[in-house]
């Protein structure tokens, strides 16, 4: 299921939601069903290795080391 963006003319809440192409989710704030699908943008393929550096060093310093082949993580 893709992921989409929702602005809820009710409240003015603006959420993300998995849902199917026809699917109309409730907002989670005040569970109308007037919603506006936002447009998204789209991320770019991170295949530079600069781009590949800093994702790796923000995520070292917040303590995730998920993107790091196993013998390049810390012991």
């Amino acid at each position: 299921m893709p992921l989409y963006g929702f602005h809820c003319a009710e409240c003015d809440a603006e959420f993300e939601a998995l849902v199917g192409f026809s699917e109309v989710p409730a907002c989670p704030t005040c569970g109308s069903e007037t919603l506006e699908k936002l447009l998204s943008h789209v991320a770019p393929e991170a295949k530079s290795p600069g781009l590949i550096k800093r994702a790796r060093a923000c995520a070292a310093c917040e303590g995730h080391f998920s993107n790091y082949c196993p013998s390049e993580r810390p012991s």
